[in-house]
């Protein structure tokens, strides 16, 4: 069965099952003409109704959507034939039009009603878990991205700093959210709000006071080259105001249904240009990155005959001594195996990072316009940092006046790296 004709078959089933057909019918009111005269009662309808679907009629619903809420093909070969006889300004308004799917109207629709915004992001969570055994879906779930980027666009969004005086209920969902090092309670949340640590958040006036995405920030004397300084509770954190720099140590989203939705490197260049006017001091602004994919890459490399496989195979036979290391024992590795380490996770940084297999991280800072400045042994030894990179962390710096050029560089294939990451990419004999 080809994707159209399983797309075929749930909407049949859609409309042939009485519970989906008053939502259904809402929805093809509320993108009508008639729908704009009453369209926050009709919204609500559909909000209400689709908040009672049963999860497992939900893939009907969408498959709904991806068939009768399509653009109609011959609408949009006639206005293409016009434009392609005749490129007026008249025939390409026409032909905008018939290719925009219904469905983007159904969406504008809905986001109009109290509570709409949030809807739809939970709609989209639930079309992101469908999606994976249902690609069909894909040309609904690109709708959906398509106006989530214009209504979460930066400049419609407010950054806030979160900070000891916030309220509970928001720094409740920073402990809850926090992906990168997990927050275990009200005294580490308390040491990352102190004066010399800072996160900030942004924020989308039809959600209140659900952050969207937050960053935090610790401001020290040098660039961080471990997770634990950074995070361990103090009774009296030093003041802030003769540090030369911000580490950014944890990026977390908030929201799932945004996924695809650039909000974190606009966020980090609001952060820094706060930061350097509230502290001119400030000289160094970088990252001390986790590497959540090395290890994976380093279990799905080849064994072949080169130098970089005699780097691979002797870590690889260390691992296989220490199937489930602990920190100590990755402290006490042999200093050459800690340069084969280091030298396999630069060449995985520098060379895959534009792939699809390569390490995310890497892949956000760098086309955010970083440069990988260092890589650190040692410096995340909890058993998430350890299961994920065997303790690496990474070192990204962003110079602001090279952020574009670096971007730039990165979109044309080439990883901005510095010296010392240089030399780690010839391995030893």
């Amino acid at each position: 069965m080809n994707m159209l004709e399983k797309l075929l078959q749930l909407t049949q089933k859609a409309r042939s099952d009485r519970s989906l057909e008053p939502l259904i019918k809402s929805c093809h009111l509320l993108v009508s003409e008639r729908g704009q005269a009453n369209v926050y009662a009709l919204a609500v309808q559909v909000i209400e109704g689709y908040k009672g679907l049963p999860a497992t009629r939900r893939e009907a619903f969408f498959a709904a959507l991806a068939t009768d809420f399509a653009p109609n093909p011959e609408a949009v070969l006639q206005a293409a034939t016009q434009y392609a006889a005749a490129q007026s300004a008249k025939h390409l308004a026409a032909l905008t039009h018939a290719v925009e799917a219904p469905r983007q109207e159904l969406l504008r629709r809905i986001n109009r009603a109290p509570g709409g915004t949030a809807m739809l992001l939970a709609m989209r969570v639930d079309l992101l878990g469908l999606r994976k055994g249902n690609p069909e879906l894909a040309a609904v779930d690109a709708d959906f991205l398509h106006l989530l980027t214009s209504w979460f666009n930066p400049g419609f969004l407010r950054m806030e700093r979160v900070d000891w005086q916030s309220s509970a209920a928001l720094l409740e969902k920073i402990i809850q959210h926090e992906a990168v090092h997990e927050i275990s309670g009200w005294s580490d949340l308390r040491r990352r709000l102190q004066p010399d640590r800072r996160c900030y958040a942004f924020f989308h006036p039809q959600l209140g006071d659900e952050p969207l995405i937050f960053v935090e920030v610790a401001l020290v004397d040098d660039m961080a080259d471990a997770i634990a300084p950074l995070i361990e509770s103090k009774p009296e954190a030093a003041n802030a105001d003769g540090t030369r720099t911000a580490v950014f140590y944890s990026i977390s989203n908030c929201q799932p249904g945004l996924r695809g939705v650039s909000l974190g490197n606009f966020l980090i260049k609001k952060v820094a240009d706060q930061l350097r006017s509230e502290l001119p001091q400030l000289k160094t602004f970088c990252t001390l990155s986790p590497i959540p994919a090395f290890v994976r890459w380093l279990d799905s490399q080849p064994n072949e005959d080169d130098q970089w496989s005699m780097a691979l195979q002797r870590v690889t036979a260390w691992r296989q001594l220490h199937a489930t290391p602990t920190g100590d024992q990755l402290t006490r590795m042999p200093k050459p195996l800690r340069q084969d380490l280091t030298s396999l996770c630069a060449r995985f940084l520098v060379k895959q990072s534009h792939v699809s297999l390569g390490d995310p991280v890497a892949r956000f800072h760098l086309d955010n316009g970083a440069r990988l400045e260092r890589i650190n042994f040692a410096a995340d030894l909890s058993r998430k940092g350890i299961k994920q990179s065997l303790g690496l962390m990474v070192n990204y710096l962003y110079d602001i006046g090279e952020v574009e050029t670096r971007h730039q560089d990165f979109v044309n294939q080439k990883v901005s790296h510095s010296v010392a990451v240089r030399r780690q990419l010839k391995p030893q004999a």
